[in-house]
């Protein structure tokens, strides 16, 4: 049988040289080198967090390096998304006014660590929550022990795994909160990721909440 055994150090590497071939470092004004050392402490806390987790597959990761607007402003990375195997860079929905995503803010259930980095394990884009609003799928979520996903931690899923933004298989980011009745999403648009958002009571047939353990680990 073949050894599928999860190499998280590797995969950490390549979710950093990832970042680095993007172009993230320039974006935060900052060279390679010093990128590389930010993140370089969160190595070793990938693979001691993923130990007992399976390999990755389309719709679930053992984790994700998560970098936050404290780095890159989301414009600028949801521009540097694209789906597996395309080169249409994503975009922003225009129903989003100026300035609007800097009032999305983590709920506070989450304790996210501050920085411009940190790890999120056992992430899942939500099939099972498809065509549940994201009220329901709260219930569901935490139910399960588990936690949902801010507007970073889905930007951070479609960049380091395209393939988990997929057709009928998109995912609100309900994580990420406002103050009002709208939820974030990520969905598929004239062949690109879109950042948009639908209403918290509204369920929709291909979209559903991505989740994670509720473990995130910071540079602190």
């Amino acid at each position: 049988m073949p050894d599928r055994r999860f190499d998280a150090a590797a995969e950490f590497d390549r979710q950093v040289d990832t970042l680095v071939h993007l172009g993230y470092p320039a974006l935060a004004g900052i060279t390679e080198d010093t990128f590389r050392d930010l993140v370089a402490p969160l190595r070793d806390a990938a693979v001691a967090g993923t130990a007992e987790l399976p390999p990755p597959t389309e719709a679930r990761v053992p984790f994700l390096l998560v970098t936050t607007r404290d780095l890159v402003p989301v414009e600028e990375r949801v521009a540097l998304t694209t789906l597996a195997g395309k080169r249409k860079p994503g975009i922003v929905d225009r129903h989003y006014a100026d300035g609007d995503l800097a009032r999305f803010d983590p709920i506070k259930e989450l304790e996210v660590p501050a920085g411009p980095a940190y790890l999120l394990f056992d992430v899942d884009r939500g099939e099972e929550t498809l065509n549940l609003a994201p009220a329901a799928a709260m219930e569901v979520i935490t139910g399960q022990g588990r936690l949902p996903l801010t507007i970073d931690e889905g930007l951070a899923l479609v960049t380091l795994h395209p393939v988990a933004l997929a057709k009928n298989k998109c995912f609100s980011l309900v994580g990420s909160r406002c103050g009002d009745k709208r939820v974030p999403a990520l969905w598929i648009s004239q062949g690109a990721p879109k950042l948009g958002w639908c209403w918290y009571g509204n369920p929709h047939t291909w979209l559903g909440s991505a989740t994670a353990r509720p473990q995130r680990v910071g540079l602190d």
